[in-house]
């Protein structure tokens, strides 16, 4: 398996992971749902639902892979992506931590772009 397809096999396995982890909880009041596009390589883990009558979507989780790195845009998991991505072998060097500026990457043990 070449290193992109690992790469898109192992987002979407932590995606549905954390999907299905709360899809079972009983104190749910919003849906769950997963949005894989493989031809963009955008990923996303998101919950929607309703507050009276205002619509609501907040996403969890939104991960694109770009010059064959993965960009971990927004990430609101307590366990964290990166973390998920380094147990499933991934190097720091493909991890970008884009919910920080270019000048705070830096300072991570990530790849800066």
């Amino acid at each position: 398996m070449d290193r992109l397809e690992k790469y898109r096999t192992s987002l979407k396995k932590i995606l549905t992971g954390y999907h299905d982890w709360v899809s079972d909880s009983a104190n749910l009041d919003q849906e769950s749902c997963l949005v894989f596009d493989e031809v963009h390589d955008q990923y996303f883990w998101l919950f929607m639902g309703w507050e009276g009558k205002k619509k609501i979507r907040n996403i969890q989780v939104h991960i694109r892979i770009k010059n064959e790195k993965i960009y971990i845009e927004e990430d609101w998991t307590e366990e964290g992506i990166a973390n998920e991505l380094l147990t499933e072998g991934v190097p720091k060097e493909d991890i970008v931590l884009a919910f920080h500026d270019p000048e705070t990457r830096k300072y991570t043990n990530f790849a800066i772009a």
